[in-house]
């Protein structure tokens, strides 16, 4: 397939007007997307303006001795600080959101960078201490995960059985690095993840094409699936009304 001659981003607005260039055609070159997405080098500077935490999502801040952490983490925390004075609790209340999920799924949030001109909408997931996604589809559309601060862990599941009243298959698992950048479809399968650390918040960017408003999520005991749907914490740096989030769910 024919590629869009490849022009290393150097900063977030290069890099989304390069997305736009790319998403002129109906013909989208997976691998192009990943490799762009993946070249641009995160730079806390250029997008802690839309990184949102959720006071009440937001685990208690790091343990007092981890000196000597890169300026670029520091940036990230200090926005953070900002949005959360004193140890945050948890608020949502899981019926409200599509399930009986555990504390782990309700830890990050979504906040809308740019819509693509209707061809994709590319966002920042802010990931708390510990917290993380359930295991969910995506609407048959694609999904590019880019790392742009921390460690994430993806879990991949294959499709649950219909037949089958067992636990769901899990196919791989990895931990997705700074800068790098993942790529799922429903026809690879369904995943989880997850900021395992307990001491760091992550920050990751998404692309999804076309965009999509719900999604299922999926118990891994029973492989029963929810269908749910999915808000902005905040459009373009600002925060959203509060009744446009109760309702907020997966990536």
């Amino acid at each position: 397939m024919e590629q869009t001659e490849v022009v290393k981003p150097e900063t977030l607005d290069d890099l989304i007007k390069i997305l736009h260039k790319i998403f002129e055609s109906d013909n989208i070159n997976i691998e192009e997307v990943q490799n762009i997405m993946e070249s641009y080098d995160s730079n806390p500077q250029e997008w802690i303006k839309f990184a949102k935490f959720d006071q009440y999502r937001q685990a208690p801040p790091p343990a007092p001795g981890l000196a000597g952490r890169s300026h670029e983490r520091s940036v990230l925390e200090r926005s953070i600080a900002e949005q959360c004075s004193g140890e945050c609790n948890l608020s949502a209340n899981p019926r409200e959101v599509g399930g009986a999920y555990s504390k782990a799924e309700y830890g990050y949030t979504r906040n809308l960078v740019d819509e693509g001109n209707g061809k994709f909408n590319l966002m920042i997931l802010c990931w708390g201490e510990g917290h993380g996604s359930s295991i969910h589809d995506h609407a048959e559309s694609h999904c590019f995960m880019k790392l742009l601060q921390g460690q994430l862990k993806e879990t991949l599941f294959e499709w649950p059985d219909r037949k089958s009243h067992g636990g769901m298959v899990q196919k791989s698992q990895r931990i997705l690095q700074e800068n790098q950048c993942a790529y799922i479809n429903d026809s690879i399968g369904l995943h989880r993840v997850e900021n395992v650390s307990h001491t760091e918040c992550a920050a990751s960017l998404h692309l999804y094409s076309p965009p999509f408003q719900n999604c299922q999520t999926f118990d891994q005991r029973t492989g029963h699936k929810n269908t749910v749907k999915m808000t902005f914490w905040s459009k373009y740096g600002e925060r959203t009304p509060l009744e446009t989030t109760i309702s907020q769910e997966n990536n």
